[in-house]
């Protein structure tokens, strides 16, 4: 047998393993890098959360993404080399995490790589009848695993868009995994540049289970308060909102997208829902002139009513009552006070954060990413059913370290 899958197949054989699930977003603020001890698999699965760091990407960095990021013409040169220099450089921030922690290499089992969404285009975006749903993650799986020399699971989006979804979201998988109970109505609301939730039911039948975006979360809000205040990524605490007004005529402008029309599951991104879209919005609605204030505003409104709507016409659906359902709240969003001020005003449901049920709402999509790299060693049992947006399959291609 060949060494390395020898070396595969002892670390599915373990008990558990030890995992580094790695995550950078469309907001590009940085690596996420969550290292894990994950035993069983399935509904089984347990995870311990070991270690957790966001190593924020310098300016340089995101400038280099930003030419290739969410854009339909670009320098192809610049993103083949980004591919490889991406991979390169998550590897070294593994590494330098690795050192900080006091932990060697051969402790490790497996990376399981995200990589860096460059573009996303779901039919119901690009909308050419010939062409497949399709998404693009840079960052090169065998640089990661080479440089590090631990084997590495990456690319876990194209199995899914070959089976039928649109690449997105992936958290469906470790939600269930993680967070489903028997006797409880959940909704697991990760609010990152763009928002998903999982509706996770009383009943736990994996065919009831449900995912999908809802449209924007922090990626407007981010963009408009980088480009108004360049010293700031984003509107912190919503200091810069709370001082505006929203405008309805902009709000109705925004909200009437045929996005928001088309049925459920979904999936967006910063390709649709950007700076163009914004200011061919405000130029429809004759908003142009308003405050960065009231644009915040309005932008955070977006986003809350956008949230709200999916997830109310997603238990209207069902026989739930919604005032069942507790709101488990992750990612950028659930630190925006006015965002969760205004969902919690929209639906009459608890709310909570995924860090109450044990899992840090800043690492989970890390940890979700783990997870999907312990099922593809040593899961793939689960049966979602046939249907669109959740296929049951294992996910992730595997490169070795030599």
């Amino acid at each position: 047998m060949n060494a390395n899958l020898e070396s595969l197949y002892k670390i599915a054989q373990k008990p558990s393993r030890t995992i580094i699930g790695l995550m950078s977003g469309t907001s590009l603020d940085g690596l996420d890098v969550a290292l894990c001890e994950i035993s069983g698999s399935g509904e089984n699965t347990e995870v311990k959360l070991i270690q957790f760091e966001t190593v924020a990407y310098s300016e340089d960095i995101k400038s280099e993404i930003r030419t290739v990021f969410a854009k339909q013409t670009i320098d192809f040169q610049k993103l083949v080399l980004l591919n490889e220099w991406i991979g390169v450089l998550h590897a070294t921030i593994i590494l330098d995490c690795l050192k900080r922690w006091l932990i060697s290499t051969d402790k490790i089992d497996l990376i399981a790589s995200h990589g860096q969404t460059v573009f996303h285009a779901p039919k119901i975006l690009h909308q050419q009848e010939k062409f497949p749903n399709a998404t693009l993650q840079i960052g090169d799986g065998d640089h990661i695993a080479v440089k590090t020399g631990i084997i590495t699971i990456s690319d876990f989006r194209q199995k899914h868009l070959a089976a039928g979804g649109e690449g997105a979201p992936l958290a469906v998988y470790g939600d269930y995994f993680l967070f489903g109970k028997k006797g409880k109505n959940r909704i697991m609301l990760n609010m990152g540049g763009i928002a998903n939730f999982t509706f996770l039911p009383s009943s736990m039948s994996p065919e009831e289970v449900f995912v999908t975006d809802t449209g924007t979360a922090n990626t407007l809000i981010d963009v408009f308060t980088k480009l108004y205040f360049p010293d700031k990524s984003y509107d912190k605490d919503a200091e810069i909102a709370k001082k505006g007004t929203i405008n309805p005529s902009l709000l109705n402008a925004l909200k009437s997208n045929e996005f928001f029309q088309k049925p459920y599951p979904k999936t967006t991104g910063p390709e649709l829902f950007n700076i163009e879209y914004v200011k061919k919005v405000q130029t429809e609605s004759n908003t142009e002139n308003i405050t960065i204030q009231d644009l915040l505003a309005t932008l955070t409104r977006f986003s809350a009513e956008t949230i709200a709507s999916a997830i109310r016409s997603t238990i209207d659906n069902t026989t739930y009552p919604i005032e069942s359902f507790t709101i488990y709240m992750s990612g950028g969003g659930a630190h925006n006070p006015l965002l969760v001020q205004w969902l919690k005003e929209l639906l009459p449901c608890n709310f909570s954060r995924t860090d109450d049920l044990g899992i840090s709402g800043d690492a989970k999509e890390a940890i979700l990413f783990a997870i999907l790299a312990n099922e593809t060693v040593s899961g793939g049992n689960s049966d979602f059913g046939i249907r669109k947006g959740i296929p049951s399959v294992s996910m992730g291609k595997i490169s070795f370290p030599s």
